[in-house]
Order: C-alpha cells, then sequence, then structure tokens
C-alpha cells in the first residue's frame, strides 16, 4: 500500500495540465470547489495517483460539470449540500477510513450524465464481473439500449474525447431543442425521467413526443437495473449511489 503522502507528491501532477485543457476547449465545464481532506482520503482509497487525471480530479476539485450539467464528473466536493453533486466516494461507496478490504467491485462509477447513463471505470476482471471491454477501459451504460459498452479508451483519453466536444455526436438523437436549459436547473443528484422511457419503442421513434420530468438520480438507476432484470435477467450490476 502506499501512503497518501506518495500518492500525491509525485513529480508531474496531472492537475496543472488538465486545467490547461479546461481553459481550452469549447465544451462548456464548470470546475467544482473540492475538499482536499475528502480529496486525500478518496486518493488513499483508491490508491491512484496525482499524476493521473483520475487523481488530479479528486484531489483538487469537487467536479466537473460539463455541457451545464448534462454529464456530472465526480471529484470530492466542499460542504454538505444535500443537494450538490455527491463525490466520487459517495457515489462509489467507498469506506470513511481506509480498508485495505474494500471492493472497488466490477470498476469504479467516474460520471453519470442526466439521462441516467453511468461511465465506470473496468475493474481488473471485466469478464468475471460480467462485462465487455478491458481492464481499465471506460464502459458506458446507456439507459435508452439497458445495457454496457466499450468505449476503446482509458480514463485519460475518454477524459480528453469530452473535453474536444464528444459529447455532441455520442449523445445524436438523445437530445432536442431547449435541452441545456432544462438541464442547467437541475440539482447535483437530478437526472431526467422519461414516459414513455428512452428503451421504449416510442421514445426511439419519436423523442419529442415523449414527457419529461425532473427526478432523483437513484429513481433513474433503479428504474434501470428494474428494467434490465425484468427484461433478460441480466443484472447490470453497480451504477453507482446517488
Amino acid at each position: 500500500m502506499r501512503e497518501v503522502n506518495e500518492l500525491i507528491n509525485v513529480d508531474d501532477p496531472a492537475w496543472p495540465l488538465l486545467l490547461q485543457e479546461l481553459s481550452g476547449t469549447d465544451v462548456p465545464v464548470e470546475v467544482l470547489p473540492g475538499d482536499t481532506e475528502r480529496g486525500r482520503a478518496a486518493l488513499l482509497q483508491l490508491q491512484v495517483s496525482a499524476g493521473s487525471n483520475l487523481g488530479g480530479i479528486v484531489l483538487n476539485c469537487g467536479g466537473l460539470l460539463v455541457d451545464s450539467g448534462w454529464l456530472r464528473i465526480f471529484g470530492s466536493p466542499s460542504g454538505a449540500d444535500v443537494e450538490g453533486l455527491p463525490g466520487l466516494a459517495e457515489i462509489n461507496a467507498m469506506p470513511a477510513a481506509f480498508d485495505p478490504a474494500w471492493p472497488s467491485g466490477a470498476g469504479l462509477v467516474v460520471a453519470h450524465d442526466v439521462l441516467g447513463g453511468v461511465f465506470t471505470l473496468n475493474g481488473g476482471n471485466p469478464r468475471e464481473a460480467g462485462r465487455p471491454g478491458e481492464p481499465g477501459e471506460i464502459l458506458y451504460f446507456a439507459p435508452d439500449a439497458l445495457g454496457w459498452e466499450a468505449l476503446g479508451a482509458g480514463h485519460s483519453a475518454w477524459l480528453s474525447w469530452v473535453l474536444s466536444g464528444g459529447l455532441q455526436e455520442f449523445y445524436e438523437g438523445l437530445r432536442w431543442d431547449g435541452w441545456r436549459d432544462e438541464v442547467s436547473v437541475l440539482n447535483g443528484r437530478q437526472g431526467l425521467s422519461f414516459f414513455p422511457p428512452l428503451w421504449s419503442a416510442e421514445a426511439r421513434q419519436d423523442l419529442l413526443a415523449t414527457s419529461r420530468r425532473a427526478a432523483p438520480m437513484t429513481e433513474l438507476l433503479s428504474l434501470s437495473r428494474t428494467s434490465c432484470l425484468q427484461f433478460d435477467g441480466a443484472d447490470p450490476g453497480f451504477l453507482g449511489v446517488a
């Protein structure tokens, strides 16, 4: 096990370079204030260093709100705002104190989107967990397809793709006129619930014909998991605590 000072005091910290990338992107990104002590605790539990983008985000900020909050990348938020963006530690149910026996399970949830989609960093044995992709690869749980897909990139490459505008094509067909206004008023623990749901034939044929309402992210994640179990009995596994 590496001590927290070893994880923080690295020759090439990722955060300054990431700040440069953030300042140069045309994608709207809000950097939330972070809590250093929470960040240190999360680094220790994860055993990742500040030399990685994952470690840099967790240590230095409370998370990133991309595209007016359409995508929420988790960090270590300051304060105890019950409506604010949860932290990576909370989302992944990390113990309050370091526990070498704590498992990250099938993977580490690094981001949610407003639709109830989940971005996860694959664990060490995806096949055993019933998931696609390779260890360390980013997966996406798609609420419109009720399944996991491998994105062919690790965390740093995925983040660069996000900041280069990759979300626009990725969510093609799932955004509508005025989506930014609807998304920007949600709090950090809310998403949008659709009726009929995104996976339905009706929504696939005409997204604009669906109705939308703000809903707790816990509700969206629970609905996705329940729907998966009802349709084919396949449990998508851990989608994060929200």
